[in-house]
């Protein structure tokens, strides 16, 4: 276990600082990346450094990420893998969203074979489909659940309206949306993951590499600890809330474990309030 402490997703205990299996693939995240043996040795890099939650998606590549992660990895021995489904792809930096219950069981399907498992320990529905009413599509993953092929459901890229809704169906134990020290929209659902036991799982947690562009706090806390913009950055969610889980995600071994090393960046109260009240109003890029 790392600084960073553990967290229980549903029955499964996790460090909260995992890895994001996004970036393994190529540019656009789009096919296979330029080197396919690097990203095996990254991920198995990762395991040997203490992670043991990694998340993925169909849609990463497609198939690729998973199928990366099925090479380097696979039984998963003491390892969550979770994965996503109801984004498609038709190209570099496309994505198109369909959470038809009919795409989703194929989907999840395609996700048992390329990560040779019976059951998939969590599930997330990678985004509401405007044309389909979002208990449809957690129809599917509910009756994915009873026949023993998710374990656990959650839901990403949804608002606090949707999760009101999709709990009354059936028990959601993460969320994972944008959040960062520089895009704190979601800060109201954070407050609501925490109270009611739910993960919150910040994807884009280090603003793509910009934390501290637009923040001067972090880059003074980063000089005060010798680290970097980005520890800092993954400290500042390490602290915010016990219910986060943040998994940053790099290509690059050196730059994960730059990013694991913030587990152990410990912020003062002060500092941490800085940072907290330093946020902009408008994070970059929106």
């Amino acid at each position: 276990m790392s600084a960073a402490g553990t967290i229980t997703i549903g029955d499964l205990a996790i460090d909260r600082l995992g890895y994001g299996a996004m970036r393994i693939v190529g540019p656009g995240i789009w096919g296979p990346p330029p080197d396919e043996d690097g990203a095996v040795a990254l991920l198995r890099r990762a395991v040997e450094l203490g992670v043991d939650f990694i998340d993925t998606a169909d849609s990463y590549g497609p198939n690729v990420s998973e199928e990366l992660i099925s090479r380097a990895l696979h039984p998963y021995e003491g390892i969550v893998i979770a994965t996503k489904g109801g984004l498609t792809r038709s190209g570099p930096g496309v994505w198109n969203r369909d959470a038809r219950p009919e795409h989703l069981r194929e989907a999840l399907e395609g996700s048992l074979r390329r990560l040779r498992v019976d059951c998939i320990d969590l599930y997330q529905l990678h985004a509401v489909d405007p044309e389909v009413a979002i208990e449809t599509s957690l129809e599917a993953l509910v009756a994915a659940r009873a026949a023993g092929k998710i374990r656990h459901i959650g839901l990403s890229n949804v608002s606090s309206q949707e999760l009101d809704v999709a709990c009354e169906m059936v028990e959601i134990v993460s969320v994972q949306n944008r959040y960062s020290v520089l895009d704190r929209e979601d800060d109201a659902l954070v407050a609501i993951c925490e109270e009611r036991g739910i993960a919150y799982i910040p994807w884009f947690p280090l603003a793509a590499g910009r934390a501290g562009e637009s923040l001067e706090s972090v880059d003074a806390v980063a000089a005060a600890h010798g680290a970097t913009n980005g520890q800092v950055a993954l400290a500042w969610l390490l602290a915010r809330s016990p219910a986060i889980v943040p998994i940053p995600g790099t290509s690059r071994i050196d730059h994960l474990e730059e990013n694991l090393a913030a587990a152990e960046l410990a912020l003062s109260p002060a500092e941490f309030r800085e940072l907290d009240r330093a946020a902009p109003a408008e994070p970059p890029g929106r």
